[in-house]
């Protein structure tokens, strides 16, 4: 079975093609099933990577694969209005949902509470099926390594509401406490 260890960079004409949902893009070892019925093959990549729409991976044989961003379930909330898709940013970020952000929309896995929120802030908000190829994030870096730190903030919650307490979280990028403000 052919396995698909190493990242392509460039223009290369792919052997292989294959459709993945995001999912199981972010996912460092699978089976797939190529598609035009070639057969099974496998990815073994370092864990933390995320292959993108588009990614070419290459076998020990040289044999090149091309993964796409497979269609599936999305909400796509838009506005033309700039002050308002700045907030709805915002509030799908503090949430750490996966989002892909266009020119006037947001679109992010398929959420009832969240397209409900988004609602409500007024953009308008509907579910399609299309391929979701999400923003990497501030702390990923092609070198596909993963970091730890921690910091002490207090800060506000949604319509000025103070931390209350101290509280701690993990975040994937990072761990931080919540500690009341002064």
């Amino acid at each position: 079975m052919l396995i698909f260890n190493k990242h392509v960079a460039g223009e290369k004409t792919p052997d292989y093609r294959v459709a993945l949902s995001f999912d199981k893009r972010v996912r460092g070892r699978l089976r797939i099933t190529l598609e035009n019925q070639a057969g099974d093959a496998g990815i073994d990549i370092e864990r933390g990577a995320v292959l993108s729409d588009g990614a070419l991976l290459a076998s020990e044989d040289g044999s090149i694969l091309k993964v796409s961003a497979e269609p599936e379930a999305v909400s796509v909330a838009a506005t033309d209005d700039k002050q308002l898709f700045a907030r709805a940013c915002y509030h799908v970020g503090n949430r750490h949902a996966q989002v892909q952000i266009g020119h006037d929309e947001l679109i992010y896995l398929h959420d009832h509470v969240l397209d409900e929120m988004l609602a409500g802030l007024g953009l308008a908000v509907k579910a399609e099926k299309r391929p979701f190829d999400p923003e990497n994030g501030a702390y990923s870096g092609s070198d596909h390594h993963a970091h730890t730190h921690a910091h002490d903030h207090a800060h506000e919650h949604e319509e000025g509401e103070k931390a209350v307490g101290a509280r701690t979280h993990a975040h994937s990028h990072h761990q931080h406490d919540h500690a009341e403000a002064d």
